[in-house]
């Protein structure tokens, strides 16, 4: 099977979601053979695969959107401030049809392995079908959490009634009605889940592993009159968010946090805890992220608005963390989540009390009793930001694999290229201003870069073109610099690399993945490099003189 595949193309975009539609809308603009391979069915990357109950945006729908154009700002009309996942289906697949990019886009062809020809400068692709193609250019469009990760729990092929992973919820509609569910998890799916399907189920057991802080979504719909006053403030939207470091329309109040009285700060924190979005997160006190002391007192504040909408003072206190501060890492978004404790049917296991033991054939079992269950929900993280890269066996400049070199953590030059492995681009990749940010933002910056890349490539004739292990340690230590300011190091987050369920990741051990200075900083570097000829980059006609000379 070939899908009308060629054995050759100038580029390879490997993914068909947020990320590579807009790669291969550049790339078709430029009239640039190109193709775009994705394993799934279909487009829509993590808009595809997650069809869970609440799955939805938590940045505002109109800051999601793509920016690049107007007509399409204009035509398109978002529904909800936070959209939920089958309109945020529907909304790429209409960007797809109206550019017509599904013509250069193939499904169910997932790229096993890639490796670098150094001969011919170009890329060997293998699919998993056995089929084979070349290119010169890999951009590895494949998401930062998509690859789910199990729990290692003895007996799960037992479990006589329906269990999945949340990625891989499936496309048919599940009776919940009546259903004994358990669901594995307190993060940010298992908290969009919980508020969504408590009232839904006969009765629900949530197995907490750790909590996590959480704040109110506050979503509501969007009237004709707000969607024609937003589209009249895109360009004003789009600036604000290029401003703020986070990438939306948040940003942080530039009033020291000990310049304010205490009053002054809890009348801040009322504000924004009932405001939509992550203004609660990120029109905070800068301090909130650097000090301790200023961290503290807002998380006590947060801890305080749990107590009250949590009925039950022993549950309330297992739903506030103890071992991270507010902030330090990713805040889940919620709609009703800590009401849903307040459920008769609702029931919450602290599994660090009495941990997880087995499944069985009927449920689940814990260190003291037995739950059945109809139906069991893995809501069990990612293999995050490099999970999709090590999915592919990725094997560059001397037979030097992408996954052993990253074993231990990424090391990339921008969170865009790598060493060793030359015409490889990786927009949205480890390290990168994209992980730590409104995400499409973060994309068209990335894709921006690349593709000013490819034509300076392309106006000078190379071939080839790859980071100096110089540029790239220069960035690795400026990314590890970033983590030591930030109170972030001391999250057991993904932004850190943290997930037990993850073979080979040594638990604990933090990993430097995203890039914590934020939007403005990010795209000064990046675009610093490009106006000094991409320096740092060793072209192919740089590498024949380097040759030379050794």
């Amino acid at each position: 099977m070939t899908d009308g595949i060629k054995s050759h193309y100038e580029v390879v975009v490997v993914g068909a979601g947020v990320s590579g539609i807009y790669q291969i809308k550049r790339l078709a603009d430029l009239g640039i053979d190109a193709l775009v391979l994705d394993a799934a069915p279909d487009l829509g990357g993590t808009w595809y695969w997650n069809r869970y109950p609440g799955a939805r945006f938590d940045s505002e729908s109109y800051t999601y959107g793509y920016s690049f154009s107007k007509e399409l700002l204009n035509e398109w009309h978002w529904k909800e401030r936070f959209s939920s996942q089958p309109e945020n289906l529907r909304y790429l697949n209409y960007v797809a049809d109206k550019f017509d990019l599904r013509k250069y886009m193939r499904f169910n062809r997932k790229v096993a392995a890639a490796m670098f020809d150094e001969t011919s400068n170009q890329w060997k692709l293998r699919l998993d079908d056995g089929f084979e193609l070349t290119c010169r250019f890999v951009i590895l469009a494949v998401g930062l959490l998509a690859v789910p990760t199990l729990p290692r729990l003895q007996g799960m092929e037992t479990f006589k009634g329906r269990s999945f992973h949340t990625f891989y919820w499936p496309h048919e509609p599940v009776d919940l009605a009546g259903k004994k569910v358990g669901i594995i998890g307190t993060g940010a799916t298992a908290i969009q889940i919980i508020g969504e399907i408590a009232d839904k189920v006969g009765d629900l057991t949530v197995f907490q592993r750790r909590p996590n802080w959480s704040a109110p979504l506050n979503n509501s719909p969007i009237s004709d009159a707000e969607m024609a006053d937003i589209r009249a403030r895109y360009d004003e939207i789009f600036a604000a968010c290029t401003r703020s470091p986070g990438g939306f329309e948040h940003e942080p109040d530039r009033r020291g946090f000990y310049e304010v009285t205490p009053e002054e700060r809890i009348a801040l924190w009322d504000k924004l805890y009932d405001e939509p979005g992550f203004g609660i997160w990120l029109s905070n006190f800068r301090e909130i992220f650097t000090d301790e002391a200023a961290n503290a007192e807002f998380s006590a504040y947060i801890a305080g608005r749990i107590r009250q909408r949590v009925k039950d003072p022993v549950t309330a206190e297992k739903l506030i963390p103890k071992d991270h501060g507010f902030g330090v890492q990713r805040v889940p978004l919620e709609t009703h989540y800590f009401e849903a404790y307040n459920r008769d049917n609702v029931h919450l296991v602290d599994l660090s009390e009495t941990p997880l033991e087995r499944i069985t054939e009927t449920g689940l079992r814990t260190s003291v009793r037995d739950y059945e269950l109809d139906i069991i929900i893995y809501s069990t993280g990612f293999d995050a930001i490099t999970g999709s890269f090590d999915a592919i066996d990725i094997t560059g400049v001397g037979g030097i694999k992408l996954a052993d070199q990253w074993r231990d953590g990424p090391s990339t030059f921008l969170g865009m290229m790598v060493h060793g492995f030359p015409n490889l681009l990786m927009p949205t990749g480890p390290q990168s201003g994209s992980a730590s940010t409104n995400f499409p933002r973060g994309i068209e910056n990335g894709v921006g870069w690349c593709m000013g890349l490819l034509e300076h490539i392309r106006r000078h004739g190379y071939t080839r073109a790859e980071p100096t292990a110089e540029a790239q340690a220069r960035w690795t230590a400026h990314v590890t610099k970033m983590y030591a300011i930030m109170l972030m190091r001391k999250a057991k987050s993904w932004f850190t690399g943290y997930n037990s369920n993850v073979p080979g990741h040594e638990y604990g051990k933090t990993r430097y993945l995203v890039y914590n200075g934020g939007t403005p900083k990010y795209v000064a570097a990046i675009t610093d490099v490009a106006q000094k000829g991409y320096e740092g980059v060793v072209f192919d006609a740089d590498a024949r003189a380097v040759a030379a000379a050794e």
